[in-house]
Order: C-alpha cells, then structure tokens, then sequence
C-alpha cells in the first residue's frame, strides 16, 4: 500500500513567512493533485513552543543560520518560526488537508528539534508515524513539501531506514539551499536509494 507524505507545507515555510523557502508555495498545486491518487495521506506540522532551543532568539548573541552544539550533535539555529497556535504555524490556506487522515506534530519538545516525520533529531524520539504506517499496511511512500535540505530530507532518509520504498515527488518538493545544501541532500538522497518521480507520472 503507498501513502503521501506531505512535509511542512506551512505558512512560515512559503513567501512571507518567517523561514519562507524560496518558491515554497510552487509545491501545493501538485500535492493537492496527488490527494486525489491516494487512499493513505499524512501530514507533519512543525509545532514549536516559542522557548524552543531551536530558535536563535534563545541564544544571547547568537544570530539566525549560526550552529550550536547540542548533546544530539550540531543543531543549525533558525529564526522563531511554527511557534504553536500562530498563524504561521498553520497550513498554507491553500493546500488542501481534507484528505488527510493523520497530522504528525513534531518539535513541541523544548530542548530536541525534529526534522524527520518518524524520528527527533536524536534519531531515538519517535513521532509514532512508523507504527501508524504499519498497522496500515503501507510499504512505499510518496514524499512532498519543504524543505528539501532539511524536514524532506530527513523523512526520506529515515523511510528508507525504516524499510520502506521511498519516492521523492521532484516537483512537489523545494528547498532553503544553505551553501549548496539542497544539491547535497538530493545527491543523500540518491546514494541511500530514493526514487525520484514526477506528479505527472502519479495522476
């Protein structure tokens, strides 16, 4: 069985958000084409509390894309953003959630971020997606949303962990591009044996 996996597609991660990934919003016309195509569709949501140590802006002196190290390992400070109950929290107004059976909330823990769908980036924190997936039957996953170099990547990477048959959707799919981290992160993601696909060949 497939399921679509839609990462993020946020109000902070399109233009005019607070973390906007360039042309962000470019992926929703061609996720909501593949809600169509799929009996199995989850979303994740990033959810922040507004202290989360993720966050620049709880580091004195510390500026935005700066890292730190965190006792998982190096953790890219980014500006507030998801903060739970705002509005940029909230799905874009434009995707279309109706078909969504299962909203994965990740990062709400102060002190861990998340980026993948099944795993806090402690790579030991699950979010529960695996096991939902499971009891569903499902064994190959289509992966959208934002952003490729980070919350995509990661899902991608831990699905093909997980054992599962992962597919990147290549034009549903955009990314922040840190010094050249989106090229890196496709070429991570081919070299762990992802799928890439095009909308068009699902629909």
């Amino acid at each position: 069985m497939r399921a679509l996996v839609i990462v993020d597609i946020q109000n902070d991660f399109c233009p005019g958000g607070a973390l906007a990934v360039p042309g962000g919003d470019e992926v929703i016309e061609p996720t909501n084409k593949l809600a169509t195509a799929f009996d199995c569709i989850v979303q994740t949501q990033d959810w922040h509390p507004q202290d989360h140590l993720s966050f620049a802006s709880n580091h004195a002196g510390k500026e935005p894309y700066e890292t730190i190290e965190m006792n998982y390992g190096e953790q890219v400070l980014w500006p507030d953003h998801c903060v739970q109950g705002t509005k940029g929290a909230e799905f874009h107004p434009d995707l279309d959630t109706f078909a969504s059976q299962l909203i994965v909330r990740k990062g709400f823990r102060k002190h861990i971020d998340s980026y993948s769908a099944f795993f806090e980036n402690d790579n030991e924190t699950v979010t529960g997606l695996h096991g939902y997936l499971q009891e569903r039957g499902v064994d190959e996953l289509f992966v959208v949303g934002l952003a490729t170099d980070f919350c995509v990547k990661w899902t991608v990477l831990d699905g093909l962990k997980l054992g599962y048959n992962v597919h990147l959707v290549e034009d549903a799919v955009r990314g922040i591009d840190i010094e050249g981290s989106v090229d890196a992160a496709m070429q991570e993601m081919k070299n762990a044996g992802v799928v890439l696909t095009h909308s068009n060949k699902l629909i």
